[in-house]
């Protein structure tokens, strides 16, 4: 399975997920330490990828959805965007909303 391909799994697979530098426990910039906190206040689960830990999602997530930079925040399967949108959404109360509303991926019969 290519990158694109794990990419497009992951996002399909988590109803919340960031990719991110470093984990939420153990951010390795600003940006994705105040993103996963945001997600975090939202009271839900989310997975995140490490793309220091995975070279060809690191290199391959800018083309996925033609988003350069990182954190790169995915609801329901759609690109929120990064830090910016993200703690904007925070701050009017819609990134609440749409964890609450995110939904969960179908499992296979």
């Amino acid at each position: 399975m290519d990158a694109m391909e794990r990419i497009k799994k992951i996002i399909n697979e988590n109803a919340i997920v960031i990719f991110m530098k470093g984990s939420p426990d153990f951010p390795q910039c600003g940006f994705s330490a105040r993103t996963a906190q945001a997600l975090a206040s939202c009271g839900r689960e989310f997975a995140y990828v490490n793309i220091f830990e995975d070279p060809e999602i690191h290199r391959a997530l800018p083309q996925y959805a033609n988003w350069p930079t990182f954190p790169q925040v995915y609801i329901s399967g759609e690109l929120i965007g990064g830090c910016d949108i993200a703690l904007e959404l925070h701050a009017s109360g819609e990134l609440q909303k749409m964890v609450d509303e995110a939904k969960e991926p179908r499992q296979a019969a």
